[in-house]
């Protein structure tokens, strides 16, 4: 690390994989710069403290049963999260800041959490505590996805029912570069909970301090962020990706599979594609050969 710079930064992932990984990421990349690192985490899901000895842990009870954090419908999860964890966090974070020296205090330059956190509006702004939202996904999505719910209740496309097949090619001018039957089978879905979470997340993304994009970068993603910067009226950086800086094993969940590093080593620099689904995807086989034989006739070694 370099020297310090006086600041300490409060973290707080969400408890999955693709949350946790770029969080620390974004840890690694403040601690280089001379910032001291606290995370306050759940017990579902617990990052491991003994890979990162130089930051701070602070765990919160999450209150969910096994069965709870053992479903699939990752949106039923994060809502229950949210539900359990607000007490449990402010508390936390109330004790930490009032468990330090005026002086100190003034040194917690802010908290950053993943956007999936829609409660810590309120509680960072009773405490005067800046707050910055960490998103995982890239610019465009995020602030396309926010669309849909507004698709669904205007019923955009006929929800029991297919489009002509002359317009599936049609873009969907609120959400490009998607088409309309790209937007069929997510239009369809039961998604009364989803829509309301969105529209959560939204809300309290636009009262942040600023929103950090570990998946975009400025060169790439531009007019995408002209237009986030546009809706949202609030300070945005666009670091990613931020696995260049730092890998993220160091902060799995699980054990890593390196059965395949030794045919790994053998090919040649950058002639390989990883194709990652996340942890809670369900995906059907159709779909799924779709993928590869897309990823089969791009030429490259998968």
């Amino acid at each position: 690390m370099e020297k310090s710079n006086g600041l300490r930064v409060i973290l707080f992932p969400l408890p999955l994989q693709g949350c946790i990984n770029p969080m620390f990421q974004l840890a690694r990349i403040l601690h280089s710069r001379g910032f001291s690192i606290t995370v306050i985490h759940t017990r579902y899901n617990a990052p491991k403290a003994s890979s990162h000895p130089l930051f701070t842990f602070l765990e919160i009870q999450d209150g969910l049963s096994e069965a709870e954090t053992s479903t699939h419908d990752v949106t039923h999860l994060l809502m229950l999260l949210n539900r359990s964890c607000e007490s449990p966090f402010r508390d936390c974070l109330t004790k930490l800041l009032h468990s330090e020296t005026e002086e100190e205090k003034q040194r917690i330059s802010c908290l950053i959490h993943d956007a999936g956190w829609i409660f810590t509006q309120p509680v960072a702004q009773s405490l005067n505590l800046p707050r910055l939202v960490l998103n995982t996904y890239k610019v465009s999505f995020f602030v396309g996805h926010f669309v849909l719910p507004k698709l669904r209740r205007e019923r955009y496309l006929p929800l029991q029912g297919s489009i002509m097949y002359q317009e599936q090619d049609e873009p969907v001018e609120e959400f490009p570069p998607l088409r309309k039957k790209d937007l069929i089978r997510i239009l369809d879905e039961e998604t009364e909970l989803l829509d309301s979470y969105l529209d959560m997340i939204l809300e309290t993304t636009k009262a942040s301090s600023g929103i950090i994009f570990v998946s975009s970068c400025e060169e790439l993603d531009q007019d995408s962020l002209i237009k986030a910067r546009k809706d949202f009226q609030v300070p945005i950086f666009a670091i990613g990706p931020s696995h260049s800086y730092f890998p993220g094993s160091s902060s799995s969940l699980f054990t890593p599979d390196q059965t395949c590093i030794q045919w790994l080593d053998k090919q040649e620099d950058k002639s390989v594609i990883y194709v990652s689904f996340g942890s809670f995807v369900t995906i059907s086989e159709s779909e799924l050969l779709e993928i590869a034989w897309g990823l089969r006739k791009s030429d490259h070694k998968i």
